[in-house]
């Protein structure tokens, strides 16, 4: 190594060092596409004073941070996709139309999205249900895909099928619906059930018609009768 070379990584780590927060956080090299050497933090995410760093020779991405070192399949087409789809769903017994319908309100289909709260790849999982679940990569759709229907047909189980409770889990966690009983009182999660059916119930979503009916809600009108509907 040059003293150059040398010189310029010390300056990096060192900048790491003080800008990163919290100073727990794990520095992993790793190599994207195109050949260029990465220094990211897996968990948590590291926050770098850039204009501070600026004339150090790393590249800090702006998008999520690799688990794996390259990731030829993160562009993965959507027929290929579609095949993940139904194995996952053969092999964890749960509809491929309701995989479909989660992954559509998750990521749109991108499996290198990736949220402001940690959560990446098509089925969007955080880092604590990808290690649960067994997935190295959230951004390798086999894996994602596999972890992710494995995460829903266990909430289905844990919820006796109970389609409400478990993609009100699947998107704010288990321990919030076991205290809410139900569906919690969180906007972003009710409208989450709400998207996640729409698409799973709508005509043409390919839909197992011995799998589940729409939930019967119970609701209050305005004039404080009591309704029961499933639309």
């Amino acid at each position: 190594m040059s003293k150059l070379t040398a010189l310029s990584a010390t300056v990096a780590l060192g900048a790491l060092s003080l800008f990163a927060s919290p100073v727990g956080a794990q520095i992993a090299a790793s190599t994207d596409l195109s050949g260029r050497r990465l220094f990211i933090n897996a968990d948590p995410p590291v926050k770098i004073n850039l204009a501070a760093v600026k004339h150090t020779n790393f590249y800090l991405p702006r998008e999520a941070p690799f688990a794996g070192r390259t990731h030829p399949s993160v562009y993965m087409d959507r027929d290929g996709v579609e095949k993940l789809v139904r194995e996952a769903a053969d092999r964890h017994r749960v509809d491929p139309a309701l995989i479909r319908a989660v992954i559509q309100t998750e990521s749109n289909w991108n499996p290198a999205a990736y949220s402001n709260k940690g959560a990446g790849g098509l089925m969007q999982l955080i880092p604590t249900t990808a290690r649960r679940f067994g997935v190295n990569d959230v951004f390798n759709p086999q894996q994602n895909i596999d972890g992710g229907v494995h995460y829903l047909k266990t909430l289905l189980d844990r919820y006796n099928g109970n389609l409400d409770m478990a993609l009100a889990a699947y998107n704010a966690g288990e321990g919030a619906v076991d205290r809410a009983h139900g569906i919690p009182a969180f906007r972003e999660t009710r409208n989450y059930v709400q998207k996640v059916q729409n698409a799973y119930f709508q005509p043409g979503s390919g839909r197992l018609s011995d799998t589940w009916r729409r939930p019967i809600r119970r609701e209050t009108d305005a004039d404080g009768r009591i309704i029961f509907n499933n639309d």
